[in-house]
C-alpha cells in the first residue's frame, strides 16, 4: 500500500510539512512525480475542469506547464482538521506572448489514510503583471 508522509490526522507541524512537500513537488514541475501524492481515482477541481484519477492529472499537468511557462509557486497553510486542508496559494509564470501573470487561489484538500490526496478543490484568478511586478523569483 502506497504511503506519504506525514498521514493525518494531522498537527500543526504536519500540516505545514505536507503543505511545503506539496509547493516543492510542484515547483519541479514533473508531473508524474506530482501525481504519486493523489489517490489513483483522486477527484479534482481546477477552475473549471473536473479531472479524476492520475492519468487525467499528469495530462492536466502536462497541458498546464506546456501553456505556463517560468512556473514559481508559493503554498501557505489556511486551516486544516483531521485529514483535510485549506490553503492560499499564488504562482506565476509566463504565457506563450511573454506576458506574465500572478495567479491567486485556494485549494481545499482530503486525505486518505494513507496520506495520498483523495479530493482536491481549487478556486484560482489571474492578474496580468509586469515583469518588474514579480515577487516569486
Amino acid at each position: 500500500m502506497e504511503k506519504k508522509y506525514p498521514l493525518p490526522p494531522f498537527t500543526l507541524e504536519t500540516a505545514l510539512e505536507k503543505v511545503q512537500k506539496a509547493e516543492d513537488a510542484w515547483n519541479t514541475k514533473d508531473p508524474i512525480q506530482i501525481s504519486k501524492a493523489y489517490t489513483v481515482d483522486s477527484e479534482w477541481r481546477n477552475r473549471t475542469q473536473f479531472i479524476n484519477g492520475r492519468k487525467e492529472i499528469v495530462q492536466f499537468l502536462t497541458e498546464k506547464w506546456k501553456k505556463e511557462r517560468n512556473y514559481k509557486l508559493k503554498k501557505e497553510l489556511w486551516g486544516f482538521r483531521k485529514n483535510r486542508m485549506a490553503v492560499k496559494f499564488e504562482y506565476e509564470f509566463q504565457d506563450e506572448n511573454d506576458q506574465w501573470y500572478r495567479a491567486y487561489g485556494n485549494e481545499l484538500w482530503e486525505f486518505d489514510k494513507n496520506g495520498l490526496m483523495q479530493k482536491r478543490f481549487a478556486s484560482i484568478n489571474d492578474l496580468k503583471i509586469e515583469e518588474t511586478d514579480r515577487v516569486l523569483i
